[in-house]
């Protein structure tokens, strides 16, 4: 009961982090919570963990503007996460001030995958200072209690935890990282040619928290979408280009993050408009196989659970994305965020999918002395 409670009571400041880090706010400044619409303080006694959301039905008190589900969910998610470590790992570590560095250890890195997960769900993006900082910590709780990242095969020194750990790290981060590299090689541009030139357009966000959108015939592609790499190339054969309500040369047109070339050489800042858009009649937008957020994610799971850990991991999680694609009808080309399916098979490996690990290789080991 008492690790539900305080649970639930980190659940409250997750949410917190999940809205203000997308958009570049302090996490500590303003230090009390505030309605995303009319922008009012919440004071502590409509700030209570899962009571206050249902006191209020999902409302501000003072605007009655909708407050979102996830606000609720957030909070009875990290409790149960919370209560769950703690009744499966007590009996494994069974001296009283590891066990209490491990599991303090071991809610952060539950508290950071449920961070991660709803931050990559709505915004496609994986902030690396939560998995950096996630890496160094599961380094270290290796070190104190080395079965960590070989929870399948049993303990060992804690040099053995560390090696282990640094192996995960290591096999996570640049497996993924050579698997993103050849993907973008092989798939990492959308080349689209059409028989009658199209309108296309860049504009600011539609959201309060989106970045530029870049318009093809009325299909909206976000900025950090095609700009994952500072190399990433826009290029449009212009058959006409509008720059601030004058038409201009038309002709290969290449846009980057900041600023864009013109057919004609010269190069304008985006900042120094007010409008550009035209029509087109070739576009080849640049693509990614996966973000950046996801390998260093992966190298995070890799520290805290070993080699294992992390190809299991990855193997739960492509499966469980591959069921939500089909349920969801989600099509070839589509964007699914990958973050949150990884942060679930870390989950699923700490809570029992070692013992998946354990089985096969008790099965795998006759079968080698078989042979």
């Amino acid at each position: 009961m008492p690790a539900f409670l305080i649970g639930a009571c980190i659940g409250s400041f997750l949410n917190v982090a999940i809205y203000r880090l997308p958009l570049g706010l302090s996490v500590n400044e303003p230090k009390r919570s505030f309605c995303p619409k009319c922008r009012s303080s919440i004071p502590l006694r409509r700030n209570i963990p899962l009571f206050s959301w249902l006191l209020l039905r999902g409302k501000c008190h003072d605007c009655k503007a909708p407050i979102a589900f996830r606000y609720f969910a957030v909070e009875l998610l990290t409790a149960m996460l919370f209560a769950v470590a703690w009744w499966r790992f007590e009996p494994m570590v069974p001296v009283l001030n590891p066990f209490v560095w491990v599991i303090l250890s071991l809610w952060i890195l539950l508290a950071l995958l449920v961070v991660i997960t709803f931050i990559d769900a709505e915004h496609l993006v994986i902030p690396t200072e939560l998995t950096w900082a996630g890496a160094i910590l599961g380094l270290g709780t290796c070190a104190l209690w080395p079965q960590l990242a070989s929870l399948a095969t049993g303990g060992g020194t804690w040099q053995d935890g560390v090696k282990a750990s640094a192996i995960g790290w290591t096999s996570g981060f640049f497996g993924l990282w050579a698997v993103v590299e050849l993907g973008k090689m092989a798939f990492g541009r959308i080349d689209q040619k059409f028989e009658k030139p199209v309108e296309w357009r860049i504009q600011e966000g539609s959201g309060e928290d989106t970045p530029m959108e870049f318009i093809l015939d009325e299909d909206t592609n976000l900025w950090w979408d095609i700009f994952s790499r500072k190399t990433d190339r826009l290029l449009l054969d212009a058959e006409s280009i509008v720059l601030d309500g004058e038409t201009v040369k038309g002709g290969r047109m290449i846009v980057r993050e900041l600023d864009f070339e013109l057919p004609d050489g010269s190069v304008r800042k985006f900042e120094e408009i007010k409008s550009l858009g035209g029509l087109a009649t070739r576009v080849v937008i640049p693509r990614e196989a996966m973000g950046m957020g996801d390998i260093h994610l992966l190298g995070m799971i890799g520290a805290y659970f070993g080699w294992a850990g992390m190809f299991f991991s990855l193997f739960a999680g492509s499966i469980y994305a591959i069921v939500v694609a089909l349920i969801g009808r989600i099509g070839f080309g589509m964007r699914l965020p990958f973050g949150p399916f990884l942060a679930i098979g870390g989950v699923t490996w700490l809570f029992g999918g070692w013992k998946l690990w354990e089985w096969y290789l008790n099965v795998l080991g006759p079968l080698n002395l078989g042979m």
